[in-house]
């Protein structure tokens, strides 16, 4: 088997998460604010009140701003695929590149031809057909975000496809079980809900600043009041969608769910860590170290998120290696060990398969193939050297899972608070200088929620491109470790310049407030 240079996996999935993490600090906002607007737009539709054809403007001049810059490092995302996981991309392109291509052709020419409308027909256009431009904007924004999730979402349970060993290629079979695929439903409605808390913070956190110079009360204290009531609702459907993500990883990347939790040995009745510190001196699976200095746990909680159960079992990160115990559809689970000896029988059964078509055996190209079929469902494990590369970095992935639960919890609190205060007669928002400030900082807190939900989606997955199917290791481009390198300091030059530019902007365009008279 090639030797793999693990520098060079490393620079690529630095650059990879580099752009990720520049190119989530726009959507969710997009997501958020354009319903935020397009609410705003809906109520000068039905009021013909001017006060709030002038707020919903506003909210639209700095949805644009972040919108452009959304588009340009979403691009560069989607190149990446082919510069830096061309095997990847061979490998899965039939099927991955359907939901990327349906992306672009519908929902992005949808948001550029609407968006147009949305910007430049006021006054020009019907003001229903204006606001129909903007909820279709916004709209199509969400559609786009769906089949990158679709995406995603098969990356993490591939569905619907088929090996075809002559092209080495996995074909997709059943485009609706791709495309609805319960992975796919439920990161959609939940990255969709954290977008819509995102907005609302936004909105909150810029109404918090006008408060605060004592600048367009009226206007601010309106905007607070929609977006706080907006994100309250969106922040508690985004707790419900989280328990099924829960769910769904339990079951099907019990690695993953293990890691977030620090948990080595499993057990029935888990109980779950509300607050816990790792202990830096456990290094592996395999040393007998205790994994945590301290922790606070929440008796049976564990297992009631992995299967609404209090008494299910949970495994451990040692029991996923070693194996031996029930899972939930009742088979006995494989060691590492096992997947790695099946995963080498389905490469060798490929090989030899080419190997007898190449002599025209048909007899031993229908054995292969039979093998090949009988163990694909383990083949990436045969590009694993040691079980404990199947160990995804403990550590990263449950302070991030951790940190996203508590600035959740925080975030629906503060909208909760918002909410009702903006309902009382007495204006305490207008008043209390304290809270105006605290509701400034908000916006960073949200910034660190969404960007630690992404760390336990992908880093959680680790080792693996695919699940159970390809390695990262086996899915980078043949490239040179110094040109990844060079394109990564490029990269975070230029996006941290796109950064600063719209943050520039967004300054600027705040500072002049809306053109309320």
């Amino acid at each position: 088997m090639e030797q793999i240079d693990i520098s060079l996996v490393d620079w690529s999935r630095a650059q990879f998460a580099l752009t990720a993490i520049y190119h989530w600090l726009f959507v969710p906002l997009t997501l958020g604010l354009g319903i935020i607007q397009a609410i705003m737009e809906t109520i000068y539709y039905r009021t013909g009140n001017e006060f709030w054809k002038r707020t919903a403007q506003f909210w639209m001049k700095l949805f644009g701003i972040n919108f452009a810059i959304g588009v340009a490092t979403g691009l560069i995302l989607e190149f990446e695929f082919g510069t830096n996981w061309s095997n990847y991309s061979w490998f899965v392109g039939d099927i991955f590149g359907a939901p990327l291509a349906i992306e672009g052709i519908l929902a992005f020419f949808m948001e550029a031809t609407f968006i147009a409308v949305m910007f430049f027909g006021w006054g020009k256009v019907s003001k229903g057909f204006h606001l129909t431009s903007t909820w279709l904007t916004i709209i199509g924004a969400t559609i786009s975000a769906y089949w990158i999730l679709v995406a995603n979402a098969w990356m993490q349970y591939p569905v619907g496809m088929h090996f075809n060993p002559d092209t080495v290629r996995n074909e997709m079979l059943d485009f609706f079980a791709v495309a609805f695929s319960p992975v796919a439903l439920n990161k959609l409605f939940h990255t969709v809900m954290s977008g819509w808390v995102t907005g609302s913070i936004f909105v909150i956190s810029v109404s918090a600043w006008f408060l605060l110079k004592k600048r367009e009360t009226k206007f601010a204290l309106a905007s607070m009041k929609i977006a706080a009531v907006f994100g309250f609702v969106a922040c508690s459907l985004a707790v419900i969608s989280g328990d099924g993500s829960a769910r769904q990883i339990a079951e099907k990347q019990p690695m993953k769910f293990a890691a977030m939790e620090g948990l080595y040995e499993g057990s029935e009745s888990a109980p779950l860590v509300a607050v816990g510190v790792l202990n830096p001196e456990k290094k592996s699976y395999r040393d007998s170290i205790k994994p945590f200095l301290f922790k606070i746990e929440i008796p049976y909680m564990l297992s009631f998120m992995s299967e609404h159960n209090l008494d299910a079992y949970v495994p451990g990160i040692n029991n996923i290696i070693e194996g031996g115990y029930t899972q939930k559809n009742g088979t006995t689970a494989l060691s590492a060990e096992e997947k790695i000896q099946r995963g080498q029988t389905a490469i060798t059964a490929l090989a030899q398969y080419r190997q007898a078509k190449k002599d025209k055996d048909e007899a031993a190209m229908q054995t292969t193939l039979a093998t090949l079929n009988e163990n694909f469902e383990y083949f990436g494990y045969g590009y694993i050297k040691d079980p404990g590369e199947l160990v995804p970095p403990v550590g990263l992935t449950f302070y991030a899972f951790h940190a996203m639960v508590i600035f959740g919890a925080f975030l629906l609190l503060t909208l909760l608070i918002v909410a009702y205060l903006s309902f009382k007669k007495t204006a305490p928002l207008e008043n209390k200088r304290w809270l105006q400030r605290g509701l400034m900082w908000c916006m960073l807190v949200d910034v660190l929620m969404g960007q630690a939900g992404w760390v336990v989606a992908e880093v959680g997955r680790q080792p693996w491109a695919i699940q159970d199917i390809l390695p990262t290791s086996a899915a980078i481009s043949k490239l040179a470790t110094s040109s990844v390198q060079i394109t990564f300091f490029l990269f975070l030059a230029l996006f941290t310049i796109l950064l600063i530019a719209e943050l520039r902007i967004l300054a600027k365009a705040i500072q002049k407030g809306p053109e309320i008279n």
